[in-house]
């Protein structure tokens, strides 16, 4: 077993050469550059600098400088290699022409949740660098794209332990720094924990630990590959129990049948997980391929039949993904897990079929499927993060397509969704969904797309988020009859002290925005008080809670209830159908302390 891990570490001749001193200087200086970039950003966005506030701007940045740097750091080898240089320029324009288009997608409309188009760019590209970086460094190495197997797969490990390596330096470096910041708090002395602490300190110290730890990664090949090892040596001693774990579940399903496996709403998810761990413990166990299989026959037989059945799983991963687009359509949760399916399923077809091989070595295979399926993730995750396959677009045009068509009914209908959460492209599709003859010839569903179009944020600002700007041009708007009232007309002065901003509106009053206002007495003093609720377009309701008190209206407290999706919360708030139901326990009050009896066993009193 030494000897096959030799022989697998001697591959990693690029990372074992010693680093020529300017190289090392050129990481950490490298790094430094790249948290005073990001700094600089922190800079212009907390002071309003014109182009930094814009945050198409700040995506192409983040893009730029969060990935050039970080693969320039992991391949150099020499300051004067033309092929270097040309990675990093051929890097920065992929990555920055899409960021570009992530930026468009994720702006074009107010109170878009950009996070919704920015998350998964940002995973996906960063798995499509992990992916590209060894054939860049092997182009780097020989002048040309394809390269010897043993080779990629020491530069995939290289990195991945080196980036860990990194992690692990920087948290360590930062935990040294809390330690002298605290003993020096304990005599008094607060410079350190002001100095650690400051913004601008934090993103250089990070830079500078962050490039040491990138550089202890690759000038110290033996600690890592002993760090490798130990990750291999677990990963090859639970294979042929994942390997088992698989047969048993495909060799159970004709007895239990699919229909426990379709009443879940994980199935995909736990399927391709199963995938995963397989995929990852089976290139664990084969590394470069230099030595045969290390288990006895009975074993590898068992680690042989976990990867014939791996076609199973995906199939299923597949047909529980394709049910769900089947009953909700396309989102672009589903469309990325599609490509991640699509992926897996080339992994495991490609597996079955290595294992099966008995000619040549064991499992030699899985070096032309990995090839081929590293290639073919990167361009689907290219093509997904481009116009061509936008998840963004094509999402929107699935939802809008199945009311149109009346797969998804109008009372079904996520309105929010395409607002806010499905970028430029869902903004697009509902506002040509509001023209559509379907949707005109429906009040109900016209009247909550208008309100959606008009809303400029999916939450109303309420409470201890409130924008004090935004709120008092909410409250100026509500006028007296620009809110329906439940019950006699609030006492005087309600509607004068929400048009002076001095009560909290919920969010009424904001363009879109749906109220009501209920007028009772809900504190028993014989005083009428006002619950006004903002109805949303989303399955959550925020409610401010107003008293008349010594003839002054105040506010009392905020209220969140959560609709179940039928909007039964929202019909009954409008017919005024509130309940008041008196606590049995009163609160206790011992020396100037109150505090209330809760008992989870009672049963509310009438």
């Amino acid at each position: 077993m030494a000897t096959r891990f030799e022989r697998a570490d001697s591959a990693m001749t690029p990372a074992e050469e010693p680093l020529p001193r300017q190289v090392q200087g050129f990481i950490v200086l490298l790094a430094l550059l790249q948290a005073l970039a990001l700094w600089v950003v922190w800079v212009g966005v907390d002071s309003d600098w014109p182009l930094l506030g814009d945050l198409g701007t700040r995506v192409c940045w983040y893009t730029l400088v969060l990935a050039v740097p970080t693969a320039m750091a992991l391949s150099v080898q020499r300051l004067d290699d033309a092929r270097f240089w040309q990675n990093a320029t051929l890097v920065g324009l992929v990555f920055l022409a899409l960021g570009a288009w992530a930026a468009r997608a994720a702006t074009g409309a107010p109170g878009l949740e950009a996070s919704a188009v920015l998350t998964p760019f940002a995973i996906s590209m960063a798995a499509a660098l992990f992916v590209a970086g060894p054939f860049l460094q092997c182009r780097q190495a020989h002048g040309r794209w394809s390269a010897p197997y043993p080779e990629l797969f020491a530069h995939a490990w290289q990195n991945l332990l080196t980036v860990l390596v990194a992690g692990v330096f920087t948290g360590i470096c930062w935990a040294v720094l809390g330690l002298w910041a605290g003993l020096f708090k304990l005599i008094g002395v607060e410079f350190f924990a002001d100095l650690f602490t400051d913004t601008a300190f934090a993103y250089l110290a990070t830079g500078l630990f962050g490039g040491l730890g990138v550089l202890v990664g690759r000038s110290q090949a033996r600690p890592v590959q002993v760090m490798r090892r130990l990750l291999i040596a677990i990963f090859t001693g639970l294979f042929p129990l994942l390997a088992a774990i698989a047969v048993l579940f495909v060799v159970t399903l004709p007895f239990t049948g699919l229909a426990p496996l379709w009443g879940t709403a994980s199935a995909a998810t736990v399927l391709m997980s199963l995938l995963v761990a397989m995929v990852v413990f089976a290139n664990a166990v084969y590394q470069d391929g230099d030595e045969p299989a290390p288990y006895p026959r009975l074993l590898r037989l068992v680690a042989a039949a976990g990867l014939v059945v791996l076609p199973v799983f995906a199939v299923l991963a597949l047909m529980a993904l394709g049910l769900r687009v089947g009953q909700y359509g396309w989102s672009v949760e589903r469309i990325w897990a599609g490509i991640a399916a699509a992926i897996l399923t080339l992994h495991a077809f490609g597996y079955a079929w290595a294992a099966l091989d008995r000619r040549g070595r064991w499992l030699a295979r899985v070096e032309s499927v990995n090839v081929t399926a590293a290639l073919a993730g990167l361009l689907l995750v290219l093509l997904a993060n481009s116009p061509v396959l936008d998840p963004q677009r094509i999402s929107a045009t699935s939802q809008a397509q199945r009311l149109l068509d009346g797969r998804t009914s109008a009372e079904d209908f996520d309105t929010v969704y395409l607002r806010f959460r499905s970028g430029r492209a869902g903004y697009a599709a509902l506002q040509e969904l509001a023209q559509a003859p379907q949707v005109t010839a429906n009040p109900d569903l016209a009247g909550r797309i208008e309100r959606a179009l008009l809303q400029t944020t999916r939450y109303p600002s309420w409470g201890g988020h409130r924008r004090a700007g935004d709120d008092v041009a909410a409250s100026a708007a509500l006028l007296p009859g620009s809110v329906p009232v439940i019950g006699p007309e609030p006492g005087a002065g309600w509607w004068d002290a929400m048009a002076a901003g001095d009560l909290d509106s919920a969010g009424c009053g904001q363009p879109g925005s749906e109220c009501v206002a209920i007028v009772r007495d809900l504190d028993g003093d014989g005083v009428s008080d006002v619950l006004l609720c903002h109805l949303g377009v989303d399955h959550t309701v925020h409610c401010r809670v107003h008293a008349f008190d010594n003839a002054v209206w105040r506010d009392v407290a905020p209220l969140v209830l959560f609709d179940d999706g039928t909007r039964t919360l929202p019909d009954a708030l409008r017919r005024g159908e509130l309940k008041l139901i008196p606590r049995r326990w009163p609160d206790l009050e011992v020396a100037g302390q109150r505090s209330g009896i809760e008992d989870p066993s009672a049963e509310p009193t009438d």
